[in-house]
């Protein structure tokens, strides 16, 4: 055998001869092109200037089941994107029965990503949070960083209020509380968040007693935002004298939603919100599984 034949028996050997070289060519760059695509897909995008706070919202979510985790990992994504440091978590935060032993499985894993990060969850307490021992251990659990059973925090001209909006609260003490930190309250945007709907369109619908007591007090005090969980859907009103409604509720499972005249947007779809702060507006996304925007929406700043 010669030394030329020698050769590029060897060299087929290896798979370097004609299509097999080129394949190796192909392969290596179309892997080249994934990494960059995927940096691409996780890259951050540039700070903007004029933003005071980005935070984001969802609800209903302490199953420990892939729909938990599937929201949860766009979450991620998102916080790697747009970073942010606060979630509102708008309660139902463990399932069945509210069992702080189910921590670990329906929150500190699925969320571990962020966690890590530093991300604050600021939690309130849904109707299956009170069936042991009336919630009062997720309200001593640290990573739901709650004050109590109703609360309220500030982030820089932002101020939340958080709502124990169970049957079994402590309405009259509550409604005192809240009347006057709102009334106390200088900041430019106030956020409110409880786990019942006040306006909604799903399974349980609207509720007329919450809406005769809300609404006004929103209206007077001058309420943004009210953000809550229940109804496992998402769904944004129009401005309501003076106040948007986002329910952020497919946190982890889902239920069929409708429309009402005053919903700018529903879907069942399993989601979270996010909002971007700014001075003169806030502006509010609902954002899939599939790590879509299918929801942009405005909250336009008017001064009392």
């Amino acid at each position: 055998m010669n030394l030329k034949r020698r050769k590029f028996l060897f060299l087929t050997s290896l798979g370097l001869i004609g299509t097999g070289l080129t394949g190796i060519l192909t392969r290596q760059n179309r892997q080249s092109a994934d990494f960059a695509q995927s940096n691409k897909a996780i890259a951050a995008n540039p700070p903007k200037k004029d933003l005071l706070l980005r935070f984001v919202s969802v609800a209903d979510t302490g199953t420990g089941a892939k729909g938990q985790y599937a929201v949860a990992r766009a979450m991620t994504l998102y916080h790697q994107q747009n970073p942010y440091d606060l979630v509102v978590l708008a309660g139902d935060n463990i399932y069945n029965n509210g069992e702080i032993e189910k921590i670990g499985d329906v929150f500190e894993r699925p969320y571990q990503d962020l966690l890590k990060q530093g991300v604050k969850f600021q939690a309130c307490l849904g109707n299956h949070d009170i069936r042991t021992a009336n919630g009062d251990l997720e309200v001593k659990y640290p990573g739901f960083n709650m004050k109590g059973r109703y609360y309220t925090f500030s982030r820089g001209n932002v101020q939340f209020f958080a709502l124990d909006t169970n049957g079994n609260a402590d309405w009259e003490n509550q409604l005192t509380w809240l009347k006057k930190e709102l009334s106390l309250s200088k900041a430019a945007w106030k956020v409110v968040f409880g786990h019942h709907p006040i306006y909604a369109s799903g399974v349980y619908g609207s509720n007329p007693e919450f809406i005769k007591t809300f609404t006004p007090l929103f209206q007077k005090y001058g309420v943004q935002l009210y953000i809550n969980g229940h109804e496992h859907h998402y769904e944004r009103t129009r401005s309501i004298n003076g106040t948007t409604y986002l329910i952020c509720g497919a946190g982890a499972g889902h239920r069929p939603v409708g429309k009402n005249e005053w919903t700018e947007y529903s879907t069942s779809d399993l989601s979270f919100a996010a909002y971007e702060v700014y001075a003169d507006r806030i502006e509010l996304s609902g954002i899939g599984t599939d790590n879509r925007v299918f929801d942009r929406g405005f909250i336009q700043f008017k001064s009392a």
